[in-house]
């Protein structure tokens, strides 16, 4: 669920008979960025009621009917997407080219869906046995209705973009309820949609505060799409479960690197830095911590203090990245850096004179022993773990224990052999030679394992999470073989019989 309201977002009292207002500042001025209504459970409620209304239209126009919306919509956000950057930029504090990045994959995860949902859910047909040959089988999937979607404050247009494209594509309507530390981007969205189609509300935004996130997990929607903390989502989850409502989750947390003996070092060096700093760590995409073979370790740490030293966060052009744009996750990093340096490990780039809020500069530890909360926490900032390791399984063995980990890169010249290991390792997606590039691949499914996630966004598998399966059976003529009846004639059985035994009794 969404985290309460934090120092530069504040809800303030209205008159009589009116909602109170959410009032969001830029993390790196403190000015002011919007007011935005805190609405209520009845809000939500009628929201959901027109989300439900609009459902017959929009399922009803089919995939190339929806299709052509959707890229008209594409186009009006691409045509408008300057906009877009500003507001994001502001409610997040990341540089101009890091939101216009942010724009871009979103972008290109709403075409990709619009352009394939036919390919993924329409309907196919299924092969069947020599008993049912006279069937024709076949498996399509219909929308579920009404997709409710609670944004993350992290990366606030391509994380939920990921379950709002996604889920119009396959027929259902959206109501979406962004973070409250970034509203303005929700409601810039959904005025988006509004422009194209002002009288069809399958995109809608509620506006609010924690209080209402639990109201639209309450109200009668179809499915729940939440991205963010540990916390928030084993609140959805219990919140959901009383309405029997389906979720899909993916909580916060970042990835792990593997470094082997003969990897490139400095593209391996480059991928850590960037994984574990960008966004000021603040990446579900990211990297927490680097495993690194012993005879590499310590040219490997070189090239990667060397690079994040470089590093500068700032509100300027020039900076590297931006601020904390959660001001609580400040004191997380913090204690996950002071545990991580009272259990041993040493801090070979910064430590905890590099808070400095709302910033953080980047910080690189070494040696940190896996109990510690620099490894077992969600991975929140521009701090990168490296430790050394004997080999590929001690990495595999290491990453599994932890078990927080929603992808693994694999830094090695010897990618034959680089597919055996990742079936070994309980994480989403593996990547090879590369880290968060994977993001961008709207066709690739990304989602977790265990504790991590349930459910997936992106791909074919992303579209079907707000589908429901129909599969059909059409009986075509009389079977020659005929057993569905009491009346089936004695030598039926015995054919049946003696096919059975040639086709499963045989050595084949």
């Amino acid at each position: 669920m969404a985290e309460s309201a934090q120092p530069h977002v504040a809800a303030q009292p209205g008159g009589s008979g009116r909602s109170n207002v959410l009032t969001s500042y830029d993390p790196r001025t403190g000015e002011t960025v919007g007011n935005y209504a805190v609405m209520g459970a009845g809000e939500i409620n009628r929201t959901v009621r027109a989300a439900h209304a609009a459902e017959k239209w929009w399922a009803e126009l089919g995939f190339s009917g929806r299709k052509r919306w959707l890229l008209d919509w594409k186009r009006d956000i691409a045509r408008r997407a300057g906009e877009l950057v500003e507001i994001l930029s502001e409610e997040t504090g990341k540089p101009e080219a890091d939101a216009a990045i942010e724009v871009m994959l979103a972008v290109e995860n709403l075409d990709w869906a619009a352009r394939n949902a036919a390919r993924a859910l329409g309907r196919q047909k299924l092969g069947s046995t020599w008993l049912t040959r006279n069937q024709h089988a076949s498996v399509g999937y219909l929308p579920l209705g009404v997709i409710g979607v609670l944004g993350p404050w992290n990366n606030p247009v391509f994380t939920p973009m990921g379950s709002i494209a996604y889920a119009m594509a396959a027929g259902n309507t959206v109501v979406f309820k962004p973070h409250e530390l970034t509203t303005g981007v929700g409601v810039w969205l959904a005025d988006s949609w509004s422009r194209l189609a002002p009288n069809q509300p399958v995109l809608q935004v509620v506006t609010g505060d924690h209080a209402t996130g639990s109201a639209l997990c309450r109200a009668k929607v179809d499915k729940i799409a939440y991205a963010g903390s540990d916390s928030g989502a084993r609140e959805v989850i219990a919140l959901c479960t009383q309405a029997m409502t389906p979720v899909v989750v993916e909580r916060s947390g970042k990835g792990s690197m593997v470094v082997h003996v003969d990897a490139k070092l400095d593209d391996a060096a480059e991928a850590a830095v960037f994984g574990a700093m960008a966004n000021a760590g603040q990446n579900a995409t990211g990297i927490q911590r680097a495993y690194v073979a012993e005879s590499v370790y310590e040219p490997f740490l070189e090239l990667v203090a060397a690079q994040a030293a470089k590093l500068r966060p700032g509100a300027d052009k020039r900076a590297s990245y931006g601020p904390m744009i959660l001001e609580s996750q400040i004191e997380v990093v913090r204690k996950q850096i002071r545990d991580a340096l009272a259990r041993g490990g040493r801090a070979v780039v910064g430590g905890l004179d590099s808070i400095r809020e709302p910033y953080i500069e980047p910080v690189v530890l070494a040696e940190v022993p896996e109990e510690s909360l620099a490894i077992t926490g969600e991975g929140i900032g521009p701090v990168l773990v490296v430790n050394k390791v004997t080999g590929m399984e001690d990495a595999a063995q290491r990453i599994n224990a932890v078990g927080n980990d929603v992808a693994v890169s694999v830094f090695t010249r010897d990618v034959h052999e680089i597919e055996t290991f990742a079936e070994h390792l309980r994480v989403g997606v593996v990547t090879i030679n590369s880290s968060t590039a994977y993001a961008g691949i709207p066709a690739l499914p990304f989602g977790g394992v265990g504790e991590y996630g349930q459910g997936h966004s992106h791909g074919d598998q992303g579209l079907r999470e707000f589908s429901h399966t129909l599969a059909i059976a059409r009986k075509r003529y009389k079977a020659p073989v005929n057993l569905s009846t009491f009346d089936r004639h004695p030598r039926h059985l015995r054919l049946a019989k003696t096919i059975f035994r040639i086709r499963h009794g045989r050595r084949t």
